[in-house]
């Protein structure tokens, strides 16, 4: 049980918080190796920020099946949940495919900070959810390693799971 921010997750949400006040268009980048997604031409909602720094401040939180709070740990509905009721005050529940049938379906072309990303990780749909954070990159709660972490997109693992984009903010 871990209460305390520790200076990488203070660092890692400094980071993002830098690249998400960012103003204008992002400079364009050469893609990464086996990165598929575009730039979203989405722009950023401040609730959708929000939330990606909250979810931020949880990483190295471990993991617990059916965890719903970070001082008892969290799986990775309840992080969606707990992050989302925390920093945009709306309340979510429900495993993730109940939360994939909730928001607008987003392309996975368009997705921003704040938005649901959805895999396939048990051989069922909607299986696994994370919190995208901006730059190809998402957080989640798996159970493999039990703790909170930030993931690219393009991971081998998860880019083969892919399903789907949800927003619950606009």
């Amino acid at each position: 049980m871990r209460c305390r921010l520790s200076l990488s997750s203070l660092l890692s949400a400094l980071g993002v918080a830098f690249v998400l006040a960012a103003c204008g268009s992002p400079a364009p980048r050469p893609p990464g190796e086996g990165e598929t997604i575009a730039q979203s031409r989405r722009p950023a909602s401040p609730a959708g920020a929000d939330v990606a720094l909250y979810a931020l401040t949880l990483i190295d939180t471990g993991y617990r099946f059916g965890g719903k709070n970070p001082q008892a740990g969290l799986d990775c509905s309840g992080m969606v949940s707990y992050v989302f009721g925390q920093a945009a005050g709306l309340k979510v529940s429900g495993s993730a495919a109940d939360i994939a049938r909730q928001g607008r379906p987003v392309g996975r072309h368009e997705l921003r900070a704040g938005d649901l990303v959805f895999f396939n990780t048990l051989n069922r749909p909607f299986s696994h959810v994370g919190i995208y954070i901006g730059d190809n990159r998402f957080i989640h709660a798996p159970s493999s390693n039990g703790a909170v972490r930030v993931e690219q997109m393009s991971n081998r693992y998860f880019a083969q799971r892919y399903e789907a984009a949800r927003s619950l903010l606009d």
